[in-house]
C-alpha cells in the first residue's frame, strides 16, 4: 500500500494582505500529479484544512474542487481527512453525505454518547482496489479540553485517548493487517520555529506530547501541526509532513513538501519525501538588517521580474521619518511583494563592535527607554506619543 501524507495547508490564509489561493491552487495541481505518478491508495491530511474556523468562500471552493477532481481522476484513492486546531470541526465534517460516496472520510468531532467516547468512530478501514481491508488508520483530530478521558493532564489525557483508540483498532485488525495514526498535536523532541507563532504549542502552558502514546506496533504516524517536515524523537515511522507553502518568513529556508509512505505485507515501511517549491518564495533583503543606504543597494539588485514576498530588515539609530518613503520609492519599479519594513535597532558601536552594557551604566538607563528600546525591537516603529505619555505617568505614580 502506498499513502501520502500532507498537512496544514491553511487555505484561505491572507499573508500580509495577499490571497494565496492561486499558490494553493498550483499545489493542489502538483499534488495531484504526484498522486497519480505514485498511484497511491490513500491521502492523509492531517489537520489545519482552513486557516481560520470562517474561512472565506473562495478558500471553500478550492478545497471541495481538489477533492472533486482528485478522486475523479484516482478512483481507487481513498482520503482520510482530521480536523486541526485552526478548522472548524463541524464544519469540516458537515459535507460527510456527499463526501462519502467519494470515498473520503472526514473526522473533526470526538463524538460520544452515554457510555462516554466513542472511540470505534475513530478506526477507519484503508483498502486495495479490489475492497481488501490492509490498514486500520486511527483517525484522531485535534483534541480540545474535556475531549479526552479524565486525566490530570492535556498530556495525560492525550495519552490515555490514543492508547484506547489504539485497543480498539486491535478489535479490529486480523492477521496480516497493519495500524497507523493520525494526530494534529506538538511532540516532544520536535522542533519548532523561533518567530512563528501559528505553530507555538496547541494549548498555552500545557505539556507537549510526547511520541511514546503512539505504540511502537503503529507502523506509521502522521502528525500535523509543526510546520516543518521532520520526524519526531528519532523515531523514523513518527512524523510531521509539514506546510506545503511557507505560513511565515521564519519558514522561508523550510524544505516544502509532502511524506510518500510505502507498506509492504509484513509491515516493512519505507519512507521519502517528495519536495514542493512554493510558486512564490519569501525573501528577506538583505538578509540581516543594514544600515538604509545599504538596503537601498540591495533593493536596486532584486530581479525586476521577481514576484517574491519581500520583508525588508533595516537598522536604525533613531527615528528615521522618510525611511518607509524611500523603500517604497526604490521598490516601484519591482515586481516584488512587500510584505514589511523591520526596523531593528543598530547594536553596534562605532568599531564595529558588540556594545557592553555594565551594571553602572544599566541604572543610568530610565524605564521609560527601556520600555521604548524593546517596543522598537518587537515592532520596528518607534512608541506612539500617547502611549509614552500613558507609561510615563505609570513611571511617575511609581515613584511616589
Amino acid at each position: 500500500m502506498k499513502l501520502i501524507h500532507t498537512a496544514d495547508w491553511h487555505i484561505g490564509q491572507s499573508f500580509y494582505g495577499y490571497s494565496r489561493d492561486n499558490e494553493h491552487r498550483v499545489f493542489f495541481e502538483w499534488l495531484r500529479a504526484v498522486t497519480k505518478k505514485e498511484k497511491a491508495d490513500a491521502l492523509l491530511i492531517a489537520g489545519d484544512v482552513f486557516d481560520t474556523p470562517n474561512p472565506p468562500a473562495s478558500a471553500q471552493r478550492l478545497f471541495y474542487h481538489f477533492l472533486r477532481d482528485i478522486t475523479k481522476e484516482n478512483p481507487y484513492l481513498q482520503v482520510i481527512i482530521i480536523s486541526g486546531n485552526h478548522d472548524s470541526a463541524a464544519r469540516l465534517e458537515a459535507p460527510m453525505p456527499l463526501l462519502e460516496s467519494m470515498n473520503i472520510t472526514v473526522k473533526g468531532i470526538i463524538k460520544k454518547d452515554e457510555y462516554g467516547i466513542d472511540y470505534s468512530d475513530l478506526i477507519t478501514p484503508i483498502c486495495d482496489k479490489d475492497g481488501n481491508i490492509h490498514i486500520w488508520c486511527m483517525a484522531v483530530p485535534y483534541i480540545r479540553q474535556g475531549d479526552y478521558p479524565p486525566a490530570d493532564s492535556y498530556a495525560q489525557g492525550v495519552k490515555k485517548m490514543y492508547e484506547a483508540v489504539y485497543k480498539e483498532a486491535l478489535k479490529h485488525a486480523e492477521p496480516g493487517q497493519m495500524i497507523i495514526a493520525m494526530g494534529h498535536l506538538q511532540a516532544t523532541g520536535s522542533e519548532i520555529s523561533e518567530d512563528d507563532r501559528s505553530e507555538r504549542t496547541i494549548i498555552g502552558g500545557l505539556d507537549c506530547i510526547s511520541p511514546d502514546v503512539f505504540a511502537p506496533e503503529i507502523v506509521y504516524t502522521a502528525l500535523g501541526h509543526l510546520h516543518k517536515g521532520q520526524r519526531v524523537s528519532k523515531r523514523d515511522n513518527v512524523r510531521y509532513a509539514g506546510t506545503p507553502l511557507p505560513m511565515s518568513f521564519a519558514e522561508k529556508n523550510y524544505k516544502h513538501g509532502v511524506e510518500i509512505v510505502e507498506l509492504d505485507r509484513i509491515g516493512k515501511i519505507d519512507i521519502r519525501r517528495e519536495i514542493f517549491n512554493a510558486p512564490i518564495p519569501l525573501q528577506s533583503v538583505p538578509e540581516e538588517a543594514r544600515p538604509i543606504e545599504n538596503v537601498l543597494q540591495a533593493i536596486d539588485r532584486i530581479d525586476p521580474l521577481s514576484e517574491n514576498y519581500i520583508e525588508i530588515l533595516v537598522s536604525v539609530n533613531g527615528p528615521e521619518p522618510s525611511l518607509n518613503y524611500k523603500i517604497e520609492q526604490a521598490l516601484e519599479n519591482k515586481r516584488v511583494r512587500l510584505t514589511r519594513i523591520l526596523r531593528k535597532p543598530a547594536a553596534t558601536s562605532e568599531s564595529g563592535k558588540k556594545k557592553i552594557t555594565d551594571y553602572d551604566e544599566l541604572k543610568k538607563i530610565s524605564p521609560a527607554e527601556m520600555a521604548k528600546e524593546v517596543f522598537l525591537k518587537k515592532y520596528g516603529s518607534d512608541m506612539p506619543r500617547d502611549l509614552e505619555n500613558l507609561l510615563n505617568e505609570v513611571i511617575a505614580q511609581t515613584e511616589i
